[in-house]
């Protein structure tokens, strides 16, 4: 399991949100927090007289997430949003970032699938635990990991390509309100392994499961009998 409180992620995490809020500025949209939300990632923004809230959600390798809710009635902050700003680095481990900003009935819609897909495929779904979609891989049934998925090649990016530049302004453990309704979980990594006639290890045989069944390799158990 990632720790997404090391500092090099929380730099990245604060660096994300921060440069949404500045790309919003720049197209013209006055950003404010929202007094007494509770929820550090929702922001009031207006431009030609028109307000809107939006959800800021930061990724580091491509896919983003919600929970569910505490009753399971619907997703934790995007039910409140009217657009969702997807701030997240080009590919994992990446030094350039993109901005999506995308329509939340979309986003709602497209992680609605990719819920019901795995309820059908048997997949266990804590109460509160995020579910992934990724960014930039295209839609489709199997794995099931790849339903709801597409959403920044649907929005492309209104700023593309901004270099990430940390400074000792980022060495805070948290900006204020920042993350606290992050889910914990990341995503199974995507990217497939060369082939290799040796031997398999466990951890390669759990991440290739995990990317099998749209879960997290941490939930994956095996047992090897002499």
């Amino acid at each position: 399991m990632t720790n997404v409180s090391a500092p090099l992620k929380v730099k990245i995490r604060n660096f994300l949100r921060r440069t949404a809020i500045k790309e919003l500025e720049k197209q013209g949209h006055q950003v404010e927090r929202i007094p007494r939300a509770g929820k550090g990632s929702l922001r009031k923004i207006t431009k030609d007289g028109v307000s809107q809230t939006v959800t800021i959600r930061t990724s580091q390798d491509t896919w983003i997430a919600f929970p569910r809710n505490a009753n399971d009635t619907g997703w934790s902050t995007l039910e409140d949003a009217d657009l969702v700003l997807a701030a997240s680095l080009d590919e994992k481990g990446g030094r350039y970032a993109n901005f999506h900003l995308m329509d939340a009935d979309d986003i709602r819609a497209r992680f609605d699938r990719a819920r019901a897909a795995r309820l059908r495929a048997n997949h266990v779904m804590p109460a509160e635990r995020g579910i992934w979609i990724s960014l930039y891989n295209q839609e489709a049934d199997e794995p099931v990991s790849m339903v709801g998925a597409g959403a920044g090649l649907k929005y492309p990016a209104f700023a593309k390509n901004i270099p990430v530049l940390l400074d000792h302004q980022m060495d805070s453990v948290a900006t204020e309100g920042d993350g606290e309704d992050e889910p914990p979980v990341p995503p199974p990594a995507l990217a497939p392994s060369a082939p290799d006639d040796g031997p398999l290890t466990i951890p390669e045989a759990k991440r290739r499961l995990a990317l099998a069944f749209g879960v997290d390799p941490g939930a994956i158990k095996i047992i090897v009998e002499g």
